[in-house]
């Protein structure tokens, strides 16, 4: 009988001992699959942040009024910036052909009806020649006082800027 007991014991032992690891893997299970939700969380919302970080830049151009030698800055700063453009219609522009798309800095970008680029050219206008020149219909005038906006693709991304001259 001393040998049924023991070999009792020792089957109750074992058992007792799967459970607890059955039971250890499942917590371990448990909380790693709780993690990585979070994790996943976590890094959606640092993508998001990201986003709102990398687009402070351009807050300043999102529907303000800004003068036009800030406008000028601005095409001096982004000008060379990669699949980027910076649209600018004038008030001698306007008057004199309704119909213009303005003049373009960096990259000629075009707009749907939504107003969001569908394209960008890949030829860049660096040269602020006629914007600096008063008699030409390009002519950024520095104390002027210009709309801007803010355009995006449809992935969301910002690719150029639109200052239109207040009329």
């Amino acid at each position: 009988m001393n040998t049924l007991e023991e070999n009792t014991g020792v089957g109750i032992r074992v058992a007792a001992g799967i459970f607890l690891t059955i039971m250890l893997i499942t917590i371990v299970v448990i909380i790693t699959i709780s993690s990585q939700d979070a994790a996943k969380q976590g890094q959606t919302k640092m993508a998001a942040i990201t986003t709102q970080l990398s687009d402070t830049e351009y807050n300043t151009y999102n529907n303000t009024v800004l003068s036009g030698s800030q406008v000028l800055n601005a095409i001096r700063q982004y000008v060379n910036q990669d699949e980027f453009g910076i649209q600018v219609i004038t008030g001698k522009q306007y008057y004199q052909d309704t119909s213009t798309s303005g003049t373009f800095y960096g990259q000629q970008f075009n707009l749907d009806a939504r107003g969001v680029v569908t394209s960008l050219d890949t030829t860049k206008r660096t040269s602020l020649y006629y914007a600096e020149l008063q008699s030409n219909i390009q002519y950024i005038n520095p104390s002027g006082k210009f709309i801007s906006s803010i355009v995006r693709d449809d992935n969301n991304m910002i690719r150029g800027i639109k200052f239109e001259q207040q009329r």
